[in-house]
This record gives C-alpha cells, sequence and structure tokens, in this order.
C-alpha cells in the first residue's frame, strides 16, 4: 500500500479532487506547438522562414520559434492590414475568398496561436510533430524547376543611396525554339548576405521581352515579396526563340551596405506542341489624378472601366505606393453591383491575388468595373517617409500610384456561354440561384443579347 503524506495531499489541493479523465481532458484541450502550431507554421510560414529564404529568422523548430512568439501572436493578429504575418492581406468578409495561392490563416489559426502564446507557448510532446517539411535547395523555385532561366544585369546601390530610377539593358534569353509559358518567378540575386529578409535594392521593375523579329511582350512586374505567377493553362504566354528581356524601368532602393544584386527569370514551359486555348489580357487602369492631402487617412482615389469584351478576370493585383492602405473592386452590370474584393495594402509586399477555378469573375461586356484605392498620410502609416507633405502621381515611393492590376481571358458569346454553364455545373447552381462575381450565372440559359 503507498501512503501519501497528508502535506502532500495539501499540496495538490483542488487538483486532487479532479477525476483523472478530467486532467486527462484538460491536458488534450491545451494547445502546444508540437501538435497544433507546428502545423500551421508549415502551411503558412515556413515557405519563407527558414534558412537561406526570404524572411529574417527560421521559425523551423520549436527552439527558434519559442522567442517570436509574442511576435508572432502580434503579427498574425492584425490580419489584412500593413504588417500582417503571412503577408496576405485580402480581408476575409467580403467578397470572393477562393483563391489559388492562398497562404492566409483561418480565424481558427489565428485564435489558437494567441492562446497558446497566452498559456506560455508550450512545446507538448515532440512525438506529436508533423514530419519536417523538405526543402530541396536555396535554389528552391515556387514554380519548381525552371525549363528556363535568365540573369539580367547587375546593379550596384550605394548604402543609405537616395532611390534610382531608369533601365536595365536587355539580355538575350538563349532559347532556341518557341516556347509557352506555364508559369515564371522572380528572384532577387544578391551578394549581401542577409539580402534576403528585408535588404533587396529592387523595389520593382518592369519586365519585357522581345523577338528577334521586333514587336514585344510585357510580362508580369516585378515587385518585393510579390509571389510566384502561375499562368491560365488555357492561356500559355509565348516566349519566341530568340527573345531577348530587359527592364524599361524599375525603381532601386538602397539599404544599410553597399549592395550589387539582378533579378533571375525563372520560367516553367508547357510541353513542346502546346498550344492555348486563349489569349491572356493584361486589362491594366489607374487614375493620375492623385491629390494627396498631408495628415489625413480615410483619402479614395477612385478609376473606372467598362469592360468591351466578356472577360473572365484570373487575378487580383492592387499597385499604390507608400501611403496606399487598402484597395476595392466591384463589378456592376445591369444594375447590380457586387465587390468583388478587398484587400489591405503594405507597399513592404505588393502581393498578387490568383482566383481559384471555379470563383474567378465571369463578367459580360459592358460591365463597369469601379476600384477603389484608400490612402493613409498619417504616422499611423508606417510606411510614409514624411506625413506633412502632399503628395502626387509619380515613380518614386514617396509619389504616389493608383493602378489594378485585373489580367484575365477575352471570351467571345459562345466561349462566355460555355464557361458560365460550366460555372453552374461546378457550383450546383439551381435555377434562379446566381453566385457572386457571375451575374449571368442566374440563367439557366444564357439571354440572347446582353
Amino acid at each position: 500500500m503507498i501512503r501519501i503524506p497528508t502535506a502532500a495531499i495539501l499540496l495538490l489541493g483542488p487538483l486532487a479532487l479532479v477525476p483523472a479523465g478530467a486532467i486527462a481532458a484538460q491536458e488534450s484541450a491545451e494547445v502546444t506547438f508540437s501538435r497544433d502550431i507546428a502545423p500551421i507554421l508549415q502551411r503558412s510560414c515556413q515557405g519563407c522562414h527558414r534558412p537561406n529564404s526570404m524572411a529574417p529568422m527560421s521559425l523551423l523548430s520549436y527552439a527558434e520559434v519559442r522567442p517570436w512568439a509574442p511576435v508572432i501572436k502580434e503579427r498574425t493578429a492584425i490580419r489584412d492590414r500593413m504588417g500582417a504575418m503571412p503577408p496576405w492581406f485580402v480581408e476575409k468578409d467580403v467578397g470572393i475568398q477562393d483563391f489559388r495561392n492562398d497562404v492566409s490563416l483561418s480565424d481558427e489559426d489565428v485564435a489558437m496561436i494567441a492562446a497558446w502564446v497566452d498559456a506560455g507557448a508550450p512545446e507538448g510532446n515532440p512525438a506529436d510533430l508533423p514530419p519536417a517539411l523538405e526543402f530541396s535547395a536555396e535554389e528552391e523555385w515556387q514554380i519548381g524547376t525552371p525549363d528556363l532561366i535568365v540573369d539580367l544585369p547587375s546593379f550596384t546601390m550605394e548604402a543609405n543611396a537616395p532611390d534610382w530610377w531608369g533601365a536595365i539593358p536587355p539580355v538575350p534569353t538563349g532559347l532556341g525554339e518557341d516556347r509557352y509559358v506555364a508559369a515564371m518567378e522572380v528572384k532577387e540575386i544578391s551578394d549581401v548576405e542577409g539580402a534576403l529578409g528585408g535588404n533587396f535594392i529592387f523595389h520593382h521593375a518592369i519586365l519585357a521581352s522581345t523577338g528577334p523579329g521586333g514587336g514585344g511582350s510585357s510580362w508580369p512586374i516585378h515587385e518585393v515579396g510579390r509571389n510566384a505567377e502561375f499562368f491560365d493553362p488555357r492561356a500559355g504566354r509565348l516566349l519566341p526563340a530568340g527573345s531577348q528581356f530587359m527592364i524599361p524601368g524599375v525603381h532601386m532602393n538602397s539599404n544599410d551596405r553597399t549592395t550589387t544584386a539582378h533579378l533571375r527569370l525563372g520560367f516553367k514551359f508547357h510541353p513542346v506542341g502546346y498550344e492555348p486555348e486563349h489569349r491572356i489580357s493584361s486589362l491594366v487602369f489607374g487614375n493620375g489624378e492623385i491629390d494627396l492631402r498631408p495628415m489625413e487617412k480615410g483619402q479614395e482615389v477612385h478609376l473606372y472601366l467598362t469592360l468591351e469584351e466578356n472577360m473572365r478576370i484570373e487575378t487580383f493585383e492592387p499597385h499604390m505606393h507608400a501611403s496606399g492602405v487598402r484597395m476595392c473592386w466591384e463589378a456592376i452590370w445591369g444594375g447590380r453591383a457586387e465587390t468583388m474584393s478587398c484587400s489591405g495594402y503594405d507597399h513592404n509586399w505588393v502581393k498578387v491575388y490568383n482566383y481559384g477555378e471555379h470563383a474567378a469573375p465571369l463578367l459580360p461586356r459592358g460591365t463597369l468595373v469601379h476600384v477603389t484605392a484608400y490612402f493613409d498620410t498619417t504616422p499611423d502609416n508606417a510606411n510614409v517617409i514624411d506625413p506633412r507633405n502632399w503628395q502626387g502621381l509619380g515613380h518614386r515611393s514617396i509619389d504616389n500610384m493608383a493602378i489594378v492590376f485585373l489580367p484575365g481571358i477575352p471570351l467571345d458569346d459562345a466561349e462566355f456561354a460555355a464557361e458560365v454553364a460550366a460555372r453552374r455545373e461546378a457550383l450546383g447552381l439551381a435555377p434562379g440561384e446566381g453566385a457572386l462575381g457571375c451575374p449571368l450565372c442566374a440563367f439557366a440559359e444564357l439571354p440572347r443579347s446582353w
């Protein structure tokens, strides 16, 4: 018989009266790193937060994560505003929520992280850890191993130098045959250790190619923090043999060290013999009438465009400058206005949002696209260098822009009707039942004209 000293019973106190099953349930309910937090970090954070990646610290192990626990709670709770982590700013309470490249956290994830930190960030049982992710190497690409890599010329920025704008000359791709591009990705390659993690010098770069017979194409603009671009598989982009790539317009900014860097372009091709079903349309428009008063938040700039063709919009990409904090776009057709997306904006993380297969807006010609860009020129916006200054249109980050990129696929009437029918079937819509982003989806049969 084992005797328990009276003093020990007193120390155990109320715990001694709790049934063993209840204790087990309490332990099970405790949020731990090993069981609950590590899977979240693997899904949404470790792609960047690992050795030799773009983030300033690694978050692979409990030892690495524990010192950052309070910061992780703080930054994840910001959700869709400047400074949020992971840097995904689509608002979850309005508009379309299905995106192909979504790395955001759910409300449950955010609540779990907060509960874990508030409980002292316990490690839990290491046996509960999910298998560690395998990262191939420093040269890992989101698009997979590229079929073609093009290194653009290097540029040197002196430490703490003023911003620089200009052009970077062309280089040959070395491509010996015409190929269609399925995906592309851009990396900044720097001679500064730790250039990853905030020491970039390329703020953004307009990328263009020219073919051997003349003519040219524009490609997605490289912007700091931008993710890889996966084109619609039915609308691969042609890169002709003998093409050259150049940067006709680049914005460079300095860090605290003299830095030499260049952009490395990676391309993933469709198989030889691939032919696209559609062409992609680079729908881009903005408003140059920017008149931002100093020390004032909630300022708006509005953009309007009427679609001349039926369109399937593939991507939403807001572009503003340092004072930009939010952008929303809505589609107005037949007297009906629907908000497609709203996102916060952080000029340090210019993001591109690719709509899901059955969520990409299907907009008939005649649709009025209305975009609202929101600006904050007060000290609350940490990106604003001097909130006392008036701001207008300009290329510098201290100036401003209000531009939206909505690349998509133009569709003739038959193709548009087929897309609408496919959307109705995929979503299981009943007659008369519509869907966000598809104003004609309520029709089981489309009218003869629209």
